[in-house]
């Protein structure tokens, strides 16, 4: 599946751009690590999407390794594959996402 396309709900993109700036902020490097880590994971979604989880609300859920983050994700026909969010896990909200 690695000709899919990947889409992102624009609230994903923003939650990833907040979570980028706050690792920069505290350290080039943190920020660089969360980057690269999370560029692996959406390479690793795209590459195989129904490797990882099923999760809620019809989505499915690759956790980052060494940030406290999931990209949730949902898949429509062979060749797109939609980010309706990247969660922080430790967030008091569970599931606030669903709406997207």
């Amino acid at each position: 599946m690695s000709g899919a396309e990947l889409r992102f709900v624009p609230a994903a993109s923003r939650e990833v751009e907040d979570a980028l700036a706050w690792y920069l902020v505290r350290s080039l490097k943190a920020g660089e690590s969360f980057l690269r880590e999370f560029e692996r994971g959406l390479a690793l979604v795209k590459e195989t999407p129904r490797l990882w989880p099923r999760f809620e609300a019809g989505t499915r859920r690759y956790v980052l390794r060494r940030f406290p983050f999931s990209i949730i994700y949902r898949e429509f026909g062979e060749d797109i594959i939609e980010v309706v969010a990247v969660a922080h896990d430790n967030k008091r909200r569970p599931g606030y996402w669903h709406g997207r």
